[in-house]
């Protein structure tokens, strides 16, 4: 199989392809393979390469719906057995995992081939992939611009055509941010729904959750009832999944759907005339399909959501560098500066601030919910911007030299505790004000492709669904992406020789 005719197809395509015996696992695996090696070298994409394992099990016999077809899964909570989760950092190198996370063994049992491991920024941390150890990841659509993170390597592989499809977690906007840059489909699933056993009951106390990236919406179905094909006996709970297959339900005609949209940060931070055109796109496009399509939005205290979501991201990342630290030695050089601030801040918060920011999920989600009694969905811009260039969110030499002067002062704490601190909350959120919500409310949200500015970058719309409301996603992501497709469309990529 050559690699024009690999790239037509999407993962459920190359399925059926095996399934036919028409073309064999070890065939996909090198094309995979030899596209990789054309442009990950331009990308930095896949920064831990597993072809021998993946050989192996190419060769032998697969079962599953997705038998046969090569996979990349993200290098951060991610596990394959035996192989190292480096997580974006250097502290973390030393991780070997002695068995499959919850998502890779499901992933694996479907049959899929996993190859490799895609970049990510140190934790996670970041809605771009510029991590020290690993280097940057970069978009094809446009190389010197960033592929989104915390996803970033999954969507740039999957957007220079290397898979059609590839694993990624999202606990802030991690899959709906890369999905925005690279052209992609992204789906977060709701809070409980993908289990994520067996090492944690739930990721980022219910903020984050695991799923894919994707060029068709079939894809993105299928995995799903891949990811959610039974419980998870050790899971905090037991989510309800409808009785029919969301691969079925994804072919449902949506219906006449009320759409509530706005363009305004809920932080109160400037959003670009590109975003918002993107927007007034989809809002247009969903008139022509018979929508019922009016400006509104949640009775939500934007600010106070970010900062209560930050100081759940500040705690997490504290006991993350406290963890890597007692169990594998790691010292502050072993970590980035702007991790390691963080911490700090984490470190510093009040048990009660903590406990209030994870209690007022709930005032936020039931405000959520009041929108929701009101429209079907909430369409926003998924990203403020277009995709920034690389480094161009880079904390600068001296603030890092500055705030690692404070730590060792002991002052980080006392700065997180004044009003300059919150303007450096918001700043940080600046480029990506939208995504937080889904979390912090537990619901699920897509991102959904079909624009691009003038410049040729893309830039998604996001969708946010009440709970239980995948099907309808994926059921209005099917609607839109028959009238106006976008699978077809490729990077003008250089490819090595």
């Amino acid at each position: 199989m050559r690699y024009d005719e690999y790239r037509r197809f999407d993962a459920v395509g190359l399925a059926e392809l095996v399934a036919r015996r028409e073309v064999s696992a070890q065939e996909l695996l090198d094309v995979a393979i030899e596209r990789a090696d054309a442009v990950n070298g331009r990308l930095n994409a896949i920064v831990r390469p597993l072809h021998d394992l993946a050989r192996e099990r190419a060769a032998g016999e697969l079962a599953g719906p997705f038998a046969g077809v090569p996979f990349l899964i993200k290098d951060l909570l991610q596990d394959y057995a035996g192989q190292p989760t480096g997580s974006g950092s250097r502290a973390a190198r030393r991780h070997v995992p002695d068995r499959h996370s919850e998502a890779v063994r499901r992933w694996l049992d479907a049959g899929l081939v996993v190859f490799g491991k895609t970049n990510t920024p140190e934790f996670g941390l970041k809605s771009i992939t510029e991590p020290t150890v690993d280097g940057p990841a970069r978009n094809p659509w446009n190389s010197d611009h960033t592929p989104g993170g915390s996803s970033g390597g999954s969507g740039a592989a999957v957007a220079a055509g290397i898979v059609p499809v590839a694993g990624g977690n999202d606990g802030g906007g991690s899959i709906r941010i890369p999905a925005a840059c690279c052209h992609l489909f992204g789906l977060k699933p709701g809070r409980g729904l993908v289990p994520a056993g067996p090492v944690h009951a739930e990721y980022d106390q219910g903020l984050a959750t695991d799923g894919v990236l994707s060029r068709t919406v079939r894809d993105t179905a299928a995995m799903l009832d891949v990811l959610t094909a039974g419980h998870d006996p050790g899971g905090p709970y037991l989510a309800a999944r409808p009785e029919t297959s969301y691969a079925e339900l994804a072919q449902r005609p949506p219906g006449r759907l009320r759409i509530g949209f706005t363009t305004a940060s809920p932080i109160g931070t400037p959003v670009s005339a590109e975003a918002v055109a993107a927007v007034e796109d989809m809002v247009a496009l969903l008139t022509k399909l018979g929508h019922d399509v009016e400006p509104a939005e949640p009775g939500i205290d934007g600010q106070a959501l970010a900062l209560d979501f930050m100081t759940a991201w500040y705690a997490g990342t504290a006991a993350t560098v406290a963890e890597l630290r007692r169990t594998t030695g790691a010292r502050d050089q072993d970590f980035e500066t702007d991790t390691l601030l963080l911490a700090a801040v984490g470190r510093s918060l009040p048990a009660t601030k903590y406990h209030q920011a994870i209690h007022r999920r709930n005032e936020h989600a039931r405000a959520l919910a009041a929108f929701h009694q009101q429209y079907d969905l909430l369409l926003t811009p998924t990203l403020a911007e277009p995709p920034v260039r690389i480094g161009a969110l880079e904390t600068p030499a001296a603030v890092k030299a500055a705030g690692r002067a404070m730590m060792r002062l002991g002052l980080v704490g006392g700065l997180a505790r004044t009003s300059l601190w919150q303007q450096v909350v918001l700043t940080n959120l600046s480029t990506v004000p939208f995504t937080q919500l889904a979390n912090m409310t537990g619901r699920p949200a897509m991102s959904v492709p079909g624009y691009r500015t003038p410049q040729g970058l893309p830039l998604g719309v996001q969708f946010v669904a009440p709970l239980g409301g995948e099907a309808d996603l994926l059921s209005l992501a099917t609607q839109l992406e028959a009238d106006r497709p976008w699978s077809h469309e490729e990077p003008p990529l250089e490819v090595d020789a």
